[in-house]
C-alpha cells in the first residue's frame, strides 16, 4: 500500500467479482477519504451492493487490491469488524424484542458502543422504545436499522440504499442523522436510488455502470463535465412556446434580447440536474 493509500479510509483497486459467466464488478478503483460522505450510483446490477459485501468482508473478491481502515476486509479481525457499521437493504431485528431490547442487544457485540438511549434519541425512535419491532412502521424499522448499524461507533458506515420506503419527511430527517454523524467524524458509504439524497449529502460521487466507474467527482464538477447543454425557454409575440437546447445559453439569451427588444416573454434557463448526467452516463438517458 502507498502512503497515500493508508490516508484513505477505503482504497480500493482493480477490483473484480464474477459469478460464473457474469462479471459483477469488473476493474473498480476507490479512493474514500477519512471523514467524508461518498455516494455510489448505479442502475440495479451495476455491482453497488456487491462492491458494498466486499468491503465488509461479507463476500470474497477475484482479484484486486483492497484496504478498510488499513486492513484487507478478506482477513478482517473481530476487532476491525467492530470499527466498521452496515445498514444493508433487509431489516435486520427480531421481530419480537422492543426496540430498547434490540439496541440494547447489539451493542454487546461491540467493545466500545454509543449509549443506547442516545442512540435512539439520534434516529428518532426514542418515543417508541418500548415498542415491539413488529409493530413499528415501515420507515420506523428502517430508523431501527441505522440505530444497528452505529451502535458500535463506527469509524465507517456502509449504508445500502438506507431510505428506502421513507416518506419524504422522513428521508430529510434521516439527512440530518448522516450529516451529525459525518460532523463526528465517521467516513459514510452511501449508496442510493435518489438522486436528490445524493446531490444533497455526498462531497462526492462515483457513478458505476456495468461493473466500472464511469465518473467521479464533486457532485457540481460532474454536473459542469458531464451535463454540457442548457435548456433556453421563452415565448415567441403570437404565444407560442419555445425551447432551445445549447451550450452557450448566454449567447442565446442575448441573441433573444435583441429580437424582443427588452424583457423576454416566458425566459427560462434550465442547466443539467445531477440526474440528467447520471442518466447520460449510465446509459438511460432515452428512459426519462
Amino acid at each position: 500500500m502507498t502512503t497515500q493509500a493508508h490516508q484513505l479510509a477505503v482504497h480500493v483497486r482493480g477490483l473484480r467479482k464474477r459469478y460464473g459467466d457474469v462479471t459483477a464488478v469488473d476493474g473498480i478503483d476507490l479512493g474514500i477519504r477519512q471523514g467524508e460522505v461518498f455516494g455510489l450510483l448505479g442502475p440495479n446490477g451495476a455491482g453497488k451492493s456487491t462492491t458494498v459485501e466486499i468491503l465488509q468482508g461479507n463476500r470474497g473478491r477475484d482479484d484486486g487490491e483492497v484496504s478498510v481502515l488499513g486492513s484487507d476486509p478478506a482477513t478482517g479481525t473481530r476487532a476491525w469488524r467492530s470499527r466498521v457499521g452496515i445498514v444493508w437493504q433487509d431489516e435486520s431485528a427480531p421481530a419480537e424484542l422492543t426496540v430498547r431490547e434490540t439496541v440494547r442487544h447489539f451493542a454487546r457485540y461491540y467493545p466500545k458502543p454509543r449509549d443506547p438511549e442516545e442512540v435512539m434519541g439520534l434516529v428518532g425512535l426514542e418515543e417508541k422504545a418500548a415498542s415491539r419491532v413488529k409493530a413499528l412502521s415501515g420507515g420506523q424499522r428502517r430508523r431501527l436499522d441505522v440505530a444497528l448499524g452505529v451502535i458500535g461507533g463506527p469509524e465507517l458506515l456502509l449504508l445500502d440504499e438506507p431510505t428506502t420506503g421513507f416518506d419524504p419527511s422522513a428521508r430529510r430527517q434521516f439527512w440530518e442523522l448522516i450529516r451529525k454523524l459525518a460532523d463526528e467524524g465517521t467516513t459514510i458509504l452511501l449508496t442510493t436510488h435518489y438522486l436528490e439524497e445524493a446531490e444533497a449529502l455526498a462531497h462526492r460521487l462515483a457513478v458505476i455502470a456495468k461493473g466500472r466507474v464511469v465518473a467521479e467527482g464533486e457532485p457540481s464538477a460532474l454536473r459542469e463535465r458531464f451535463g454540457t447543454e442548457a435548456t433556453v425557454e421563452w415565448t415567441e409575440p403570437d404565444g407560442t412556446p419555445r425551447e432551445e437546447r445549447t451550450d452557450t445559453p448566454t449567447r442565446t439569451v442575448a441573441e433573444l434580447m435583441h429580437r424582443f427588444d427588452g424583457e423576454i416573454p416566458g425566459l427560462r434557463v434550465s442547466r443539467p440536474t445531477l440526474e440528467d448526467v447520471y442518466l447520460r452516463l449510465t446509459g438511460q438517458e432515452d428512459a426519462r
